[in-house]
Formats: structure tokens, C-alpha cells, sequence
């Protein structure tokens, strides 16, 4: 009999997970997209794959990587190809699913591999797949303690076991994974952003699923088949732009849906019948997320961190409650005695569950002292009541976990987790069901990878930057061309080399996470928008060569929780330009204007008429401002010498950035179909469309950002090309 190693060695195809690696064409697929892996890191995972569950040594790993060949620096080589490989599976070092590291040994793949071809046994008999899974072990002494007790202490266990037995709520003994089915494969269902507000909703009967589904880079509201996954779409009026979901009537007759585009926080509430008629919105209604009352007639809306009873007229409002933030996902128990929602509190940039009673008395947090994952969102109750389900990430991975909602005496109520990766699993709902589906619940799974591209020289076409940056999140050229900042997406780290790779050294490291990067003039130093976990956006001096991260705004007493975005350097590396976050991303309820901040003295002074603007940027040679208004529906440039402010374009605007002469700004329309990029004259207004998502073909993204201009001019783009489906698990079945 062949050992799983020896099986594996010599399949031609093996499977894991989403993943499927083909040795003959030396591809590796994520459901069935295929994954960029050079020829190092590929060779590794097929070392690793002959041994599944085995620990393979470094040296083994050396002759199969390198056979007989001398490399200088085995250890870096090593290391590089199993971070890349990480990469590539979406792994982590800290928390592996794949690729296990044994310190001074080797290295060792976790997870059950898969042989989808068939393979027979000695007699000739098909034996089909072969699937290696890890093993545990009870220790010995374990058992023989057991036999220990006395024999009146058992006697008393066993009495006390049958009695709670009758009535105890425990945890199934079958750890078996629970079992996923995929509803539907189109690929464009809208996932999550959390940091932007944009919380995914999907809703449904049993029959029908309703969902936002993405179509050439906007969103559209869709409703699914359960049975089959097919797809049509609603017919909404264009003032809805990008629909979401608050919540489905308990009859299922009409949905409760807001725009998404603008950045103002809180819109227009619009009702849809999902069997037929007219669209129309809730009057005198301004509101971030709703949800039906349990009467169905009603309306309960989040604005600002008020929770309002209305009409579905809009008539008789009134206050339920006041939150100590903004809350989303608002849902009800069946029984429409308590309210759970999230809460998301946009200066720690955090994400909790909590409950309130129905008539807005003992508010609390629903799991104090969980510390199982930073962010925690988006739950709902089974229709009977039973479970509650929802939504944690941890480390950057979201999954789904379940907490049984049994009564006072059951014991099991920790939370367990349903989803195991490797894609993200996001945003669970549950539908009203029999018996047999009471506890079946649908969800969002996300298969994402983001590449940069960069625009050809007097093309419209983008093609992939080279290789040391197709695994970037964000890049940033130093304004002499020689130097590029960098973070990396699979781990959040920001580097620093040449353009061609050279002299690579790491800048940061998580938990500290950044939005954005400028080089300053001389190319000695980066200013950086980050933030800590728990805490504020602000900003931070780190040199190009490493070294300590120094905070540049002076922290008065009064502005120690405020946000701090966009930092820009003047020409002379004196001076910088800084904002505040959009409203949509911030709950401050100080006014957002723009600021100078001295570099030698940290003195920090408004810029005149600022007051509703963000996202500033100086000209190269510090005469020209360029900002946003706060609903991105206007770019305005400010003139240091007149001190006067002019509207250049009235399309809608973000990541607003000049051209190295000076004589031009690009910009983003995310408001447009297509999210196109602009360029426009200083200062006189003239406008000329780049380039849009259809540029960045045959690359499929489902959406895009612009993020820099390379040397030349040339825009360099984050291309987002995600796989977002939706899926169902019944959580009585394993």
C-alpha cells in the first residue's frame, strides 16, 4: 500500500481547500482563478503537498528547491519562497492554515489535501480521492486518570449527568466541519467596507435572496433563486446610487434600501416591492441603515447616534434610544422583545455587538471580554430563536461564528465557529424556515486579489507593475523616480527599495495599519496616514532608511481623538497639508477643514475658507491647493497668493493628485459608471477622461483605485478582482 505522500507524488492534479495545484502545467487555482506563483514558491508547495501532515526539513526542502546547486544565503532564499507562498494561499505565519513553520526543522502542510483523480488499490478496485487530514491523540495518562476517581465520585457524576442531561444544552461530540453550499457563481456579489460604512446586507424568504451585486464597477440591487443561483435585477430610480439593504418586511413583500455613493453619511431611505410596482422613498427621512419594526409597518432608522421610530410615510418619528456611536445592522429577536445591531465607533475604528431591550432601557454590549477577534458585526437570529449567528475578523480574515441562545440554565453559550477560510465569509443572515431548514443560514464569501497597474506611456492600456511589487496594496514613487515605498497585501508590512528591487528594507510592521504614504521632497522620509489598533487616523514621520515612527500632529488635550488624513508635502519639505476624514468615514461631530503644519516648530494653523473640505493636496511648486468637498461632488483649488478658493470641476471627486510639472490634477470619479479617471488643467478647468475599469482589461476587476502617478505621469492603479458569492450552511448538519 502507497503512503499519502507517495500517492500525492505522483497525482497530477491535488486539491486543498479552495485550491487546486496542476504539476503539469505548473498552475496553481483558486477557485478556479489562477494565482500568480513563481517558479520557487510553487515547487515548495509541491514538496510540501508529497508530504502532507509530515514535517520536510530545510535541507530536504534545499535539494528539491535548489538539487545540487550552492546559493549563497539558503536561509533568505528559503524564507522569501514560503512567504510568497504564504501569500499566495492568503496564509499567516502567526495563525497558519496551510503552511506550518517548525522552528530549526522545516516546515509542514496542515490542511486535508485532496487526489481528484482516481487512483486503484493492489486488486484493481477504485479507491477515488485521498484525503489527508491532520490527527490527535489522547494521552495515555489522561485515560488511566479517569480510573482514579473513586468510586462513589462517579457514581454522584453519573447521577448529577442524568439528571441535567434531561435539560443541559451541550456542544455536538462531532467536530466534523460543517458542510458549505454555494448559491450562487456569477462572482459580483457586494462584499463589506466596513471602514467607509458600507455594511453588505442580503435578505430573504426561503425562496429568494436579496442582495447588492456589483456590474461594471457600480452596484445594483439583485435577487437570487435559492434552488438554482439565477440572477436578475430591480429597476431603481437613478437618484439610489449604489443600493443597500437595510432589512426585509416580516411578510416579505418590500425591502428597505439607501444609497451608498455619496459620502455624506446619512441618505435618503427608499421602500421596494420585490414582487412588482413602484419604487418610492420614505418622506422627510434621512438615515445611515433601517430595519421593518416586528409590526411591519413601521420603520426603525439610524441617524447620527439617534435609533427613530417612523412611519413608513414617515410620519408620527420619534426617539427610541441614543448609542454610543453609529449603529448598523439593526435586527430584531423573534419574539420583538430585544434589538441587536453594531456598533462601530469611527475614532477607535472598531466594530461591536450589542442589545438593547424594546422599549430602549439596559443597553449594553452583547459579548464583553470576547477577545477571539478585533472586529465583531453584523449578527441575526434564526427565525426560531435558537441561534444567533455573525460576523468576526480576526488578523484580517473574517468568519462566521454562532452563539446558541438557550435558556438561563444552558451552559454552552460560548460562541463557536461555523466557517474555517480559506476564503473571507462575511455578513450571515437567516430567512424564515420550516422545521427541517430552521437553522439554515446564507452568506457572503469573498475570494479577493488585489494587483497595481500602471499606465503605458500615450496608452490607455494598464499593465501589471513588475514583479517585486504584484503583491502591493499601495505604492509610492519618491519624486526623483530612484526609490519606491510599498505595503504588502498579505501581511500589512511597508518596505522600502529601488525600483527595480534592490536594497529592500521594511519600514513597519501590523498592528499598525496605513491608508496612505508621501514621500517628502528629498526623498529622506515618508509621512504616513496610520492608525492603532482602538485608536485615531493620524500621522507619522518615519525615514526612508527606517527607524523610529514619530507622530506629527502636537496632541492638545482637545484633539487627542480626532482623525488626522492626506498628509502632503510643500516643495521646500517644511510644510505639510493635512485633513480630516469624510463624514462617512467619521462620527465627529467637530467642523472638518484643512491645515499647514510647520515640520520644525509642529505649529499647525487653518487654511482660509477649508471649513467642508478634505482630502487636500499641494502643487509642486506650494502655490495651488486642491480639495474635496465632503459630499466628493466638487474639486476646489485655493490660491495661496489670493487666499481665494475656485470650483474646478463639479464631477464627483476623490484621490485627487498633481502631475509632476504642476500643471494638472488627476482625479477619480467614483460617482460616474466605469469610476473614471480625469485630468485636469491648472488652472483654467479643462477636463479630459484617462481611463476607466474597461482600461484595465483582460484583468477583470471588479473595481479599482487610483493611487499614484509613476515618473511620467503615468497613474498607477490598485485593481481589486474579487469572486463574491453567496453561500448557505444548515447548522444541524455537519
Amino acid at each position: 500500500m502507497m503512503t499519502a505522500g507517495e500517492q500525492n507524488g505522483g497525482a497530477r492534479r491535488v486539491q486543498f481547500g479552495v485550491f487546486e495545484v496542476d504539476r503539469s502545467t505548473g498552475e496553481l487555482r483558486r477557485s478556479g482563478v489562477k494565482v500568480r506563483l513563481q517558479g520557487q514558491p510553487f515547487k515548495l508547495l509541491t514538496a510540501l503537498l508529497d508530504q502532507p501532515g509530515e514535517v520536510v526539513s530545510r535541507e530536504e526542502l534545499q535539494q528539491q528547491l535548489w538539487g545540487g546547486a550552492t546559493t549563497v544565503d539558503f536561509d533568505h532564499s528559503l524564507g522569501i519562497a514560503v512567504n510568497k507562498l504564504r501569500e499566495a494561499l492568503g496564509d499567516s505565519a502567526e495563525n497558519p492554515r496551510f503552511v506550518e513553520t517548525l522552528a530549526r526543522r522545516g516546515y509542514r502542510f496542515i490542511a486535508p489535501v485532496k487526489i481528484p483523480d482516481a487512483v486503484t488499490d493492489s486488486n484493481g478496485a477504485s479507491v477515488g480521492m485521498l484525503v489527508s487530514e491532520p490527527h490527535s491523540a489522547i494521552p495515555a495518562d489522561g485515560i488511566a486518570g479517569w480510573w482514579r476517581f473513586s468510586r462513589w465520585w462517579l457514581i454522584g457524576l453519573v447521577a448529577v449527568c442524568a439528571i441535567v442531561g434531561i435539560v443541559l444544552l451541550v456542544q455536538p461530540a462531532n467536530r466534523k466541519p460543517y458542510q458549505i453550499s454555494q448559491i450562487t457563481y456569477s462572482g459580483g456579489v457586494f462584499s463589506n467596507e466596513p471602514d467607509v460604512e458600507g455594511f453588505s446586507s442580503s435578505a430573504g424568504d426561503g425562496t429568494r435572496l436579496y442582495f447588492s451585486h456589483i456590474e461594471n464597477g457600480n452596484a445594483v440591487l439583485a435577487v437570487a433563486l435559492v434552488a438554482n443561483g439565477e440572477i436578475g435585477h430591480f429597476q431603481l430610480p437613478p437618484e439610489i446610487g449604489a443600493p443597500l439593504i437595510g432589512s426585509l418586511s416580516p411578510d416579505g413583500s418590500k425591502l428597505v434600501v439607501h444609497g451608498h455613493l455619496q459620502a455624506l453619511p446619512e441618505q435618503p431611505l427608499w421602500i421596494v416591492p420585490t414582487l412588482g410596482g413602484n419604487t418610492h422613498r420614505v418622506p422627510k427621512v434621512q438615515a445611515h441603515d433601517a430595519t421593518w419594526m416586528p409590526d411591519g409597518n413601521r420603520l426603525l432608522i439610524a441617524n447620527g447616534s439617534d435609533l427613530i421610530v417612523v412611519g413608513e410615510d414617515g410620519s408620527d418619528p420619534h426617539k427610541l434610544l441614543t448609542v454610543p456611536g453609529l449603529a448598523f445592522w439593526l435586527r430584531w429577536s423573534p419574539d420583538g422583545k430585544r434589538l441587536r445591531f453594531t456598533l462601530q465607533d469611527a475614532k477607535r475604528q472598531t466594530t461591536e455587538l450589542w442589545e438593547v431591550a424594546a422599549d430602549g432601557s439596559n443597553l449594553h454590549p452583547l459579548l464583553p471580554g470576547w477577545n477571539q477577534a478585533a472586529a465583531v458585526c453584523c449578527g441575526n437570529w434564526t427565525a426560531d430563536g435558537e441561534e444567533f449567528v455573525f460576523q468576526a475578523t480576526r488578523a484580517g480574515h473574517s468568519e462566521i461564528w454562532a452563539q446558541r441562545e438557550g435558556p438561563w440554565y444552558a451552559l454552552n453559550r460560548r460562541p463557536r465557529q461555523i466557517t474555517n477560510g480559506p476564503l473571507d465569509f462575511e455578513a450571515p443572515i437567516t430567512v424564515p424556515g420550516t422545521a427541517a431548514g430552521r437553522h439554515r443560514i446564507y452568506f457572503i464569501g469573498v475570494n479577493s486579489q488585489i494587483e497595481l497597474l500602471q499606465a503605458l506611456p500615450h496608452s490607455a492600456t494598464f499593465n501589471a507593475l513588475d514583479q517585486n511589487l504584484n503583491l502591493a496594496s499601495l505604492a509610492e514613487y519618491s519624486p526623483d523616480g530612484r526609490w519606491v515605498a510599498w505595503l504588502n497585501s498579505a501581511d500589512g508590512y511597508l518596505w522600502r527599495s529601488r525600483v527595480d528591487g534592490s536594497e529592500r528594507i521594511q519600514l513597519t510592521a501590523p498592528p499598525l495599519r496605513i491608508f496612505s504614504m508621501k514621500w517628502s521632497p528629498d526623498n529622506n522620509h515618508l509621512a504616513l496616514m496610520a492608525e492603532e489598533p482602538g485608536k485615531p487616523w493620524k500621522l507619522y514621520l518615519v525615514d526612508s532608511d527606517g527607524g523610529k515612527l514619530t507622530p506629527l500632529v502636537p496632541q492638545d488635550r482637545d484633539e487627542n481623538d480626532r482623525n488626522e488624513a492626506d498628509p502632503n508635502w510643500s516643495a521646500d519639505g517644511k510644510t505639510l497639508v493635512f485633513g480630516r476624514l469624510p463624514d462617512r468615514m467619521d462620527s465627529e461631530s467637530q467642523p472638518k477643514a484643512i491645515y499647514l503644519l510647520d515640520i520644525a516648530s509642529r505649529k499647525v494653523t487653518e487654511v482660509p475658507g477649508s471649513v467642508g473640505l478634505f482630502s487636500p493636496r499641494l502643487s509642486p511648486d506650494g502655490r495651488y491647493i486642491v480639495a474635496i468637498r465632503l459630499d466628493q461632488r466638487a474639486l476646489l483649488l485655493f490660491d495661496r497668493t489670493t487666499q481665494q478658493w475656485t470650483t474646478i470641476s463639479s464631477h464627483g471627486a476623490g484621490d485627487p493628485l498633481w502631475s509632476h510639472d504642476g500643471r494638472s490634477v488627476y482625479f477619480q470619479d467614483f460617482l460616474e459608471a466605469g469610476k473614471p479617471i480625469y485630468r485636469i488643467a491648472i488652472p483654467d478647468g479643462r477636463s479630459e477622461q484617462i481611463a476607466t475599469i474597461n482600461n484595465l482589461r483582460p484583468i477583470l476587476a471588479s473595481d479599482f483605485r487610483l493611487l499614484s502617478l509613476a515618473p511620467g505621469d503615468l497613474p498607477v492603479v490598485s485593481a481589486r478582482t474579487s469572486t463574491v458569492n453567496l453561500y448557505s450552511v444548515d447548522l444541524d448538519e455537519r
